[in-house]
């Protein structure tokens, strides 16, 4: 039995901790907040209850596969479980909508034909069955089994089966999501469809590899899923798992170090000036963690090179408050596709965030998110793209932001600015204050290809007895992919070093 030090309690470091004190070893966690949960967090106000991060689940299995492993209790005996249905509705620049059945090709293709034009649904179908193809490809290697070093071979294989597309007399294939979209779907609006999944992420579709395809694959095969009483919930189970498998937390503790006795990690310093020896440490965030090692580099430089958290965006999240009960019908997800596409995807890498983005508005129909059925809440979200240095602390920066995030989802939600009660906005500042993302990015998840562009550090150091999990570490974030990530991290301590993942 070893005694094991985790950093932070994000998703996927509860993750961890559960499997490894169900494995048998002493847990302690060290949170610098005084919650558990990482971006999966709640405001409360007035009655009203509001997601500030994730606001859907796809790939539940992951989550099920920790409840399973780590207790009697099956997770739908501790939260409930709710497939959304439509997955999404779409509002697209020329004012047409489309309502995105959950989990069914069929019907998909039904209602895109309908809303669209005939062809429009065949046309997003054969999509899919070669995005299926890219994720029957990189599943495994690139989710769920440790990053090796033979990672080369992910960097370079795109596993998306592009057609070829004939231009400019010569024979070529789609290397971007973009590409994908314009190439291969041929109508502006099925692009859209297609980039929102990558936008959602803070990827840019000009430069996420194709095989990015499998992101809208994910939710489409696996079903887009709602926790009863809000995300949060999720969160909450996850760590009354934790404590019912004796795992010791320490809220308001933070970590200034990592201690190394003979070459091995043995355990961490804290602000307090107090030190908790361990045998073994989990840290979150390969770059946050390297300033904890005293200067000791936590890869070799044939690994996949720490990518700069730069390379992702945030989000601006405004939750409001709204007079007038939700109306019968209303879609739980809608995504408001912006007019002005080219301005922003010009914004990736500049200042200023883009003056008219693609909004995602959500609506649960959930008792317990409202005072009463005369009201709702509302969450709508934004991606701030990768590069963005506003700075959201200047006076009138982030409400101007926000009134055009609400000015386009009043497309979805009539009369919205009208029936407002009150609003609050959040931005990467609180992100960061929130996780201690730089910046308050949010990270996406892994992909293949792009020359290991899109890969993410691998949960093993070069420093032995640490090791790095959550969504900065391999395979990448996302509330499925932290899961996941807790996984190889058990794995990995508790199989060893030849863990080759689940079968």
């Amino acid at each position: 039995m070893a005694r094991i030090a985790v950093i932070g309690a994000g998703m996927g470091a509860l993750a961890a901790a559960a499997r490894l004190a169900v494995a048998g070893h002493r847990v302690a966690v060290y949170e610098r907040t005084e919650t558990y949960g990482g971006a999966v967090r709640r405001l409360e106000r007035d009655g009203f209850r509001f997601d500030t991060g994730p606001g859907l689940l796809t790939l539940p299995a992951v989550w099920r596969d920790l409840f399973v492993k780590t207790g009697r209790e099956p997770l739908e005996d501790c939260v409930e479980l709710v497939q959304v249905d439509p997955s999404s509705r779409h509002l697209f620049a020329d004012g047409t909508a489309a309502a995105l059945p959950n989990a069914s090709r069929a019907g998909v293709v039904a209602a895109l034909d309908e809303a669209l034009g005939a062809g429009a649904g065949a046309r997003w179908g054969d999509f899919l069955v070669r995005a299926r193809e890219a994720w029957d490809r990189a599943r495994r290697p690139l989710l769920e089994e440790p990053l090796w070093p033979n990672w080369e071979v992910l960097a370079g294989r795109e596993p998306y089966p592009a057609v070829p597309h004939k231009r400019l007399l010569r024979t070529r294939r789609a290397g971007t999501l973009a590409e994908v979209g314009a190439w291969e779907l041929r109508d502006p609006r099925l692009a859209a469809l297609l980039e929102s999944h990558a936008l959602g992420y803070g990827l840019d579709p000009e430069t996420a590899p194709a095989g990015a395809a499998v992101l809208p694959y994910m939710e489409h095969a696996f079903g887009t899923w709602y926790v009863r009483g809000g995300m949060r919930e999720l969160a909450r189970a996850v760590y009354e798992r934790c404590l019912a498998r004796k795992v010791d937390f320490h809220f308001g503790a933070e970590v200034t170090g990592v201690l190394e006795k003979d070459g091995r990690a043995a355990g961490l310093e804290l602000a307090d000036g107090t030190v908790a020896e361990a045998d073994l440490v989990v840290g979150t965030g390969p770059w946050r963690l390297a300033g904890l090692t005293h200067g000791r580099a936590l890869y070799d430089e044939a690994d996949v090179e720490p990518r700069p958290e730069f390379l992702a965006g945030g989000r601006v999240v405004v939750c409001l408050a709204l007079r007038g009960g939700r109306e019968p019908g209303a879609a739980h997800r809608t995504v408001v596709h912006t007019p002005d596409r080219r301005g922003e995807l010009d914004a990736f890498g500049t200042a200023e965030p883009p003056a008219r983005p693609t909004v995602r508005v959500d609506r649960p129909d959930d008792p317990a998110l409202r005072p009463d059925e005369e009201h709702e809440s509302v969450v709508l979200t934004a991606t701030v793209p990768a590069g963005v240095t506003c700075d959201w602390t200047v006076p009138g920066a982030a409400d101007a932001f926000a009134d055009r995030m609400t000015e386009a989802a009043e497309r979805a939600v009539p009369e919205l600015r009208g029936r407002t009660l009150w609003r609050e906005v959040r931005t990467p500042v609180h992100t960061a204050a929130e996780t201690g993302a730089e910046g308050g990015a949010v990270p996406p998840p892994a992909l293949a290809a792009a020359e290991g562009t899109f890969l993410y550090p691998a949960n093993s150091t070069r420093v032995p007895g640490l090791f790095t999990v959550g969504g900065w570490s391999h395979p990448g974030g996302g509330l499925a992919h932290a899961g996941m990530s807790g996984a190889l991290v058990a794995g990995l301590i508790v199989e060893g070093p030849d863990f080759r993942g689940s079968q």
